[in-house]
């Protein structure tokens, strides 16, 4: 007797087993979450090296894909070598090597700008808070001076929040002196970490490499897998969705981060030309804040704005040349730079970009206003394509212009739209007809209007079914 997997025993006895493991997995989770936050944390640190190395092959495969056929393919056309194996292992080989030196010349320029310009200067407004502090105080004194109940009020503010981030300071400059072996065992477990990290980080670069080499050998065993689990039509509206992802995904970071790095070498050219105090710190947070969409430019203008003028309280013009240049900046970035890099990518409207940066942000924080908006795109996308499926299986248009108007549909599918009259029939309880499809409302008209019904629901009904056709 041979075993069949469509024997109903066989599918009754599977049931029940899902059910009970389902069941026992529930218990698990809701009586030991610690022991499995636990476990998922080990394995993610076993995994480490490979996840690292799937986030670098996936951030450099744009760049080995633009050197490759913008560059070397053009070249090796030029100098005429035939198409062969050799030339794909030798053109992909050149493409890895000139990748990784600009992958890793950018992380030297930043860790040089950081050194170089960076540092410094958060040096030197250490070593000057005193003196900032004292500034501040004169500039409320002169400007306060004819206020003297605000000035009274502010004045002690100020000094106590100076006075608690000086208590602040000294304790922990004691806490350091008395507490020294604590702070080696601090010292040394970061240490250890930042070597694990360097460590994780090399593997993940190895690893990413030979991703890079064999990335449509990789690329086909995975969509191999996809046809094998699931029907043709279900693979194929999953390697779509991916795709859609990815250029989603992909097509915004990118575009976000090189949109980044241009308007802060904008901020740092302007800056410097102006002769704003500390251009470059300045510069840095004005083009990191930016990869934040929509609330970016105000993040980094305010505290920038604020640190210029506590530095230089003696020219507060520079505070205000300073943010009518970021104002100027920013109109050039959302206007022209942002659009020619970004275009249309997320497909969200303003309202959808700001909901999704303000529930990942308060979820996430600051990673979660970065990627948010991407991510809130592909959901908003997959709901829009259910939504639109449902609709055409019940044979109704998908155009949402076409809604607007609509207070039901009838039987037959038709739109219709109700009257005042209508409308004054539901809460008043006197009868009264509904109108034709998306009838004008016109009191002076209505006798016209009656006799006519019959020949314009006719009309518009045909109208709006054409239409609804081409939506389709």
């Amino acid at each position: 007797m041979k075993f069949k997997l469509d024997n109903k025993y066989f599918k009754w006895g599977f049931t029940a087993f899902s059910v009970i493991v389902l069941s026992l997995f529930s218990y698990y989770i809701v009586f030991h979450i610690s022991e499995l936050i636990a476990n998922i944390k080990a394995v993610i640190n076993i995994v480490m090296p490979v996840i690292f190395g799937l986030i670098i092959a996936y951030i450099l495969t744009p760049i080995q894909n633009t050197i490759e056929r913008r560059v070397l393919n053009p070249l090796f056309n030029k100098i005429k070598i035939k198409e062969s194996l050799t030339r794909k292992k030798w053109i992909r080989a050149i493409a890895i090597i000139l990748t990784s030196f600009i992958f890793f010349l950018s992380i030297y320029a930043l860790i040089a700008m950081l050194i170089s310009q960076i540092v410094p200067s958060l040096e030197t407004i250490i070593h000057n808070f005193d003196m900032y502090f004292n500034n501040v105080v004169k500039w409320l004194n002169a400007t306060l001076e004819d206020h003297a109940d605000l000035r009274d009020f502010v004045l002690p503010k100020v000094t106590q929040i100076f006075g608690e981030l000086e208590t602040w300071f000294t304790n922990t400059s004691s806490e350091i002196l008395t507490k020294s072996s604590e702070v080696l065992k601090s010292v040394s477990k970061s240490i250890f970490s930042f070597f694990k990290i360097a460590w994780n980080f090399i593997l993940g670069y190895i690893i990413a490499v030979y991703l890079l080499i064999s990335k449509e050998k990789f690329a086909a065993q995975s969509k191999k897998i996809i046809y094998a689990v699931f029907k043709t039509e279900t693979a194929n509206a999953v390697l779509k969705g991916f795709r859609f992802i990815h250029r989603t995904f992909i097509g915004f970071i990118s575009g976000k981060v090189l949109d980044s790095i241009i308007i802060g070498l904008l901020c740092f050219i302007g800056t410097t030309l102006l002769g704003t105090p500390y251009a470059a710190l300045v510069s840095l947070i004005v083009g990191v804040t930016n990869v934040i969409p929509f609330f970016g430019p105000y993040l980094g203008a305010i505290p920038s704005a604020f640190l210029i003028l506590i530095v230089d309280l003696k020219h507060p013009m520079h505070c205000v040349t300073f943010l009518i240049f970021i104002l100027i900046l920013q109109q050039i970035d959302g206007n022209i730079i942002g659009p020619k890099i970004l275009g249309d990518s997320t497909g969200l409207s303003s309202f959808w970009v700001i909901f999704a940066i303000t529930v990942f942000g308060g979820l996430f924080g600051i990673p979660g206003m970065i990627v948010g908006v991407p991510i809130f795109a592909i959901i908003y996308a997959g709901i829009k394509t259910l939504v639109n499926r449902s609709l055409k299986k019940r044979k109704l248009p998908q155009n949402t212009s076409l809604y607007k108007e609509v207070d039901y549909i009838d039987k037959d599918g038709n739109f219709r739209e109700m009257e005042e009259e209508q409308e004054r029939y539901e809460f008043s309880n006197t009868p009264k007809k509904h109108s034709g499809l998306f009838h004008q409302k016109d009191s002076s008209n209505k006798n016209e209007t009656n006799n006519n019904s019959n020949s314009n629901d006719e009309a518009l009904t045909k109208d709006v079914n054409s239409k609804a056709d081409d939506d389709c």
